[in-house]
């Protein structure tokens, strides 16, 4: 190639170079506008809802499209392949399986919290079972849905649909907060949404305290709006993401789902009743399976679910296994537990926006005055308009001879218009009633009517002017009618809040400090109740009814104490747990309760034998352990403050010994300890010097082919109830047991013979405490202190029970008088 040629075809290649680029800036221009605009139109058009009515297009078209067709809660369900039809037809023109896809979701009960369409047929389930075709189902608006669309066509912007043909509103007036109550999530380009719902009831009274204070705070409302009220209810650990969220519109809350552990036989089973959000239960199902096949999970012996009442899951556990430690493993292999990114993203004035809850109703309030004022400029022209064609029946009625005869004489309806108005001046509104006046409205009677309806538009038309000229009668209308709704449509909250679950109190501030009392059944319930619950009598009083127990099972311990202290809990297998008191669930007085093996991690056979409370300000010096084989041991009570979830060694037992007591002491108390026969040791407890948390402990009482049956701290003038095996009993005074040392056999406690039997209980008392005894078949008896002899210490007691034969007392417990006089009635 000639050198021309060359640098022609270099310049004509630069030319290209230069032209190329020029073409691709203007692609990439035109691609980036273009995405922005497709994103900005799935924002807004499809994926995210709208503040005002909480809705997204397709379900604000499928509600108003059943509107516009009467197919209302009044009516009977129509085809929902008649609503997927006509939404697609006039307003939504995309596939019909996303339409119905949506329209099912507004019907199926465990999506949303009020349920914006009632169902007629298979609208699928929570095992991911999908609905039937729409060809099958039926379908119709929900009572709820009519606040959403009342006053609509007084209120809402209607815009032209995709061909206009028709007009189809921009929101809707949404008369509660939609956008809050039923929640909405959604993904867009580059954005996400998720929304979570709330109890209606909690909403509105957050929406009233708004009203009555605009200068409330996110705290303020959350004494309201307790935190998101999911439709399958579930327990949310903790509220410090509800508050951040509800704060920033971002935040991420856990889930939980409602469990109980429930004792059948010989065996364990986890009954779950409520599951987290969104959870598919069969695919749950799958992944435990999943986790047993895998070893991850051990334990599990079977799993069954119910769908017919609600959801009821039964996971039923073998002999051996842990229920506790089974079920914390559920909670942390499958989404029994689950976290929720809560994202409040809305669009707000046709821009996409992610508010907090202030924000979120103030907006919604300010909407809903704008409704409002709409409504009252539509009632008031209308009563206008109304008041201009009655004025213009009563010139007709004062001159009626000459109207019939201006009429009867002219050539056409245009040469009458035109006579009236110049003869009356009347306008043209007023001339056309006039000429389609039926001539039976001319009578007296019905001039009555007229001035008495005139009357009535009059004082409206006055109404509506000062409502508009006034916020504060719009603010009025909109508390009372949202109020209206509350009363109508409200429940009560599904989703408990647990503010004392462990590991999610981030702010133990929020819980209030309460004097509460903590009660312990035989057969191992637990609760918490405020004193309050139990109020103080009069003389003569019935008493109230306490726990609900069956025969077998009676409160063995209680404890008034403060929400806030720390509560141990001692083993027979000589391990130490610990809770906070808040973190025991409240109860009713008269509930039984929740197993004890709910809290803490208790292995098969453990058995709590101690409670003991640790306050902030605790006096006491150190704890004293009691062992079956006569051993005992003094820690100091430091020695546990820090105590893991899992439990930690209290004391190291020796073969076939158990822990059977635990006490306080101040230091300088004396000690007690009986063994089952007959004799019982008293000595100073500084005899027992302080050893470390692991240690066995020191010989308290010799024990020769015997067993200690009980052991406490008693000071002077109290008094030792004994009991023996074949119900004999009585009560002594302290002072007849002389002070001896630690480790000698002690003196006798009573005379055992073959009529009463070996000592199996003892308890000191002060005298006025109620005896519960129980025996080996379970029967149960109830006894006053007061009405046990007090005897010498060498007697062998009175009769407390008569046992038939092979009957024997096993145990016993010491609770507060039980009042059963009648009322009395005083001056």
């Amino acid at each position: 190639m000639e050198e021309k040629e060359i640098k022609e075809e270099t310049n004509y290649s630069g030319t290209f170079h230069e032209r190329d680029s020029h073409n691709i800036n203007d692609i990439v221009s035109e691609v980036k506008k273009s995405f922005l605009d497709y994103s900005m139109s799935v924002i807004t058009s499809r994926a995210i809802p709208d503040l005002r009515d909480g809705l997204k297009p397709v379900h604000r078209r499928i509600l108003w499209s059943m509107f516009e067709e009467g197919n209302t809660p009044d009516k009977p369900h129509k085809k929902s392949a008649t609503t997927v039809g006509y939404v697609m037809g006039h307003y939504h023109p995309h596939g019909d399986s996303s339409i119905y896809e949506a329209m099912v979701r507004l019907a199926q009960d465990f999506n949303q919290r009020y349920m914006l369409v009632d169902g007629h047929g298979n609208f699928g389930n929570i095992e991911g079972d999908g609905a039937a075709a729409y060809r099958y189902t039926e379908a119709r608006l929900s009572k709820i849905s009519l606040e959403l669309l009342r006053d609509i066509r007084k209120t809402s912007d209607m815009i032209p649909n995709f061909d206009e043909s028709s007009e189809e509103p921009t929101a809707l007036p949404s008369r509660f907060p939609n956008i809050l109550v039923n929640g909405s999530m959604g993904i867009a380009v580059g954005m996400a949404t998720n929304i979570p719902p709330h109890n209606l009831g909690e909403v509105i009274d957050g929406c009233v305290a708004y009203i009555d204070n605009p200068e409330i705070d996110t705290l303020g409302l959350m004494e309201y709006i307790k935190g998101p009220d999911f439709p399958t209810g579930g327990i949310i650990l903790g509220n410090s993401g509800i508050k951040k969220a509800y704060e920033t519109g971002r935040g991420s809350i856990t889930i939980r789902s409602k469990a109980t552990i429930e004792e059948v036989g010989n065996h364990h089973e986890i009954v779950i009743t409520e599951v987290p959000y969104g959870v598919n239960t069969l695919e749950l199902k799958n992944k435990v399976a999943e986790l047993v096949h895998n070893k991850i999970i051990d334990g599990i012996s079977d799993y069954h679910t119910d769908l017919k009442d609600g959801i009821k899951i039964t996971i039923t556990l073998k002999k051996d296994a842990n229920p506790q430690v089974v079920l914390n493993n559920l909670y942390k292999h499958t989404n029994f537990q689950l976290n929720y990114g809560i994202i409040l993203l809305v669009i707000d004035d046709g821009t996409p926006k992610t508010l907090g809850l202030k924000d979120i109703i103030s907006k919604y309030i300010a909407y809903q005055k704008e409704v409002i004022r709409r409504r009252t400029e539509f009632d008031l022209n209308k009563a206008l308009a109304r008041v201009h064609i009655l004025e213009g029946y009563k010139i007709a009625q004062d001159n009626i001879d000459e109207v019939v005869k201006i009429i009867r004489a002219a050539k056409s309806d245009d040469d009458a218009k035109e006579k009236l108005i110049s003869r009356f001046g009347l306008d043209a509104i007023q001339a056309e009633a006039i000429l389609e006046l039926k001539l039976r409205r001319l009578t007296g009677l019905e001039r009555d009517k007229i001035e008495a309806e005139l009357a009535d538009l009059q004082k409206l038309i006055k109404e509506y002017r000062e409502i508009l000229a006034d916020e504060k009668k719009i603010l009025e209308i909109i508390k009372k009618e949202l109020l209206e709704i509350k009363d109508k449509y409200s429940d009560d909250r599904r989703t408990t809040i647990d503010m004392t679950a462990i590991d999610y109190i981030e702010d133990e501030s929020l819980i209030p400090v309460e004097d509460v009392i903590v009660s312990l059944t035989h057969n191992g319930y637990i609760k918490r109740v405020l004193v309050d619950t139990y109020k103080a009598q009069n003389r003569g009083g019935v008493g109230i009814k306490g726990m609900t127990t069956n025969e077998e099972d009676y409160v063995e311990q209680i404890l008034p104490c403060k929400s806030h202290d720390y509560m141990m809990f001692f083993s027979n297998l000589g391990k130490v747990y610990r809770l906070k008191c808040y973190e025991i669930p409240e109860a009713s007085r008269q509930a039984k309760g929740l197993p004890i093996v709910n809290l803490l991690p208790l292995e098969k056979g453990e058995k709590i034998k101690s409670i003991i409370k640790r306050s902030a300000d605790e006096e006491a010096s150190s704890l004293i352990f009691f062992t079956k084989k006569g051993l005992v041991k003094r820690t100091n009570v430091r020695e546990f403050d820090l105590i893991r979830k899992t439990g930690k060694i209290a004391i190291t037992l020796k073969e076939d010994d158990e822990l059977i007591y635990v006490s306080k002491t101040m230091g300088n108390d004396e000690i007690l300890i009986a063994s089952r026969n007959g004799r019982m040791v008293r000595f100073n407890e500084n005899d027992v010097r302080l050893m470390g948390r692991g240690a066995s402990g020191v010989k308290g009482i010799e024990l020769t082919d015997s067993e200690v049956i009980g052991a406490g701290t008693v000071n002077a003038g109290d008094l030792v109830l004994v009991v023996t095996e074949k119900g004999y009993g009585k009560k002594t005074l302290v002072e007849e047991y002389r002070l001896t040392h630690r480790g000698s056999k002690g003196v006798k406690a009573l005379n055992i013979t073959d009529k009463n039997g070996e000592l199996v209980v003892f308890k000191p008392v002060k005298g006025d405490e109620d005896l519960i005894l129980t025996t080996n078949n379970g029967i149960v008896i109830r006894i006053n202190t007061e009405k046990i002899s007090t005897l010498k210490r060498s007697t062998q007691g009175v009769r407390l029970m008569s046992l038939k034969e092979n009957q024997y007392v096993t145990s016993a417990a010491i609770v507060d008088k039980e009042e059963q006089e009648e009322i009395t009635i005083e001056e």
